[in-house]
């Protein structure tokens, strides 16, 4: 009985580390790692709640240093009325002198003048200078080709032409229309540019106002706003020439006026 007991004594547990890596190469690191297991568990554990210790407290004390650099202080401001006082009741600066009269003439006289102040005015030109418009060579061209055999996209001068195309309204509501229509460009006026634009364009088979174009301009603005308002006119009843309509030149003279 004593045997057993002693026997039993002597007995050593082994872990089961041991036991897994008997007879195995115990110094490939497989061992060392699992014989650590515990350690390292235990310091991440503590690392882990040492971070997590400063990170939740960082905020806390930023908190604190903060409320104790922007503490309100609450102060009484006496304000000294006395002195309010005493400043109201001192006379105000005297007026500068007034400049001198040469001086005052010079200044009206250099004034600059207000251009919203300036009327304008757009004018067409009257049938007689429409026609001084044309020179007696283009006549004297258009004539010679009436003559002979009219073509399909011949374009024949107004002027000549048999039956003139027709503006709707007649040739006074051409005035009317452009006067009513155009924009004088606000460049052109603060600048005060004026003068006689030379507008030419084609009415086609169709009474549409084609090859609009500027013979004689005066001003970009104004030549733009020239062609720009002849574009957008209405269709005009086309021109005929031995009863078959035809293509018809015709000028156009639009003058812009300041006053």
């Amino acid at each position: 009985m004593t045997k057993i007991m002693s026997t039993e004594k002597s007995v050593k547990v082994e872990s089961m580390d041991e036991i897994v890596f008997e007879h195995r190469n115990k110094e490939y690191g497989a061992y060392e790692l699992r014989k650590r297991y515990k350690k390292n568990v235990t310091r991440a554990l503590f690392i882990a709640f040492i971070i997590l210790i400063i990170t939740a407290g960082t905020p806390f004390i930023m908190a604190l240093q903060n409320s104790g650099t922007n503490k309100i202080v609450d102060e009484t401001i006496q304000a000294n009325l006395e002195n309010i006082k005493n400043q109201e009741d001192e006379p105000p600066p005297p007026p500068p002198p007034p400049p001198p009269p040469e001086m005052e003439q010079q200044v009206k006289y250099t004034a600059p003048v207000v251009v919203d102040s300036v009327d304008e005015k757009v004018e067409i030109a009257t049938t007689e200078e429409m026609v001084n418009t044309t020179t007696n060579e283009e006549i004297t061209e258009e004539v010679v080709e009436t003559n002979q055999a009219i073509q399909e996209e011949e374009v024949i001068n107004f002027y000549v032409i048999e039956e003139k195309p027709e503006f709707p309204g007649g040739m006074e509501a051409i005035t009317k229309w452009i006067v009513e229509n155009v924009k004088y460009p606000e460049i052109a006026k603060e600048n005060g540019v004026t003068g006689k634009v030379f507008v030419q364009f084609v009415i086609d088979k169709n009474g549409k106002v084609t090859d609009v174009q500027i013979l004689r301009g005066v001003d970009p603005y104004l030549d733009k706003e020239a062609l720009r308002v002849v574009s957008a006119m209405p269709a005009w009843t086309p021109g005929k020439q031995r009863g078959k309509t035809v293509k018809v030149s015709f000028q156009l003279p639009i003058n812009f006026k300041l006053y």
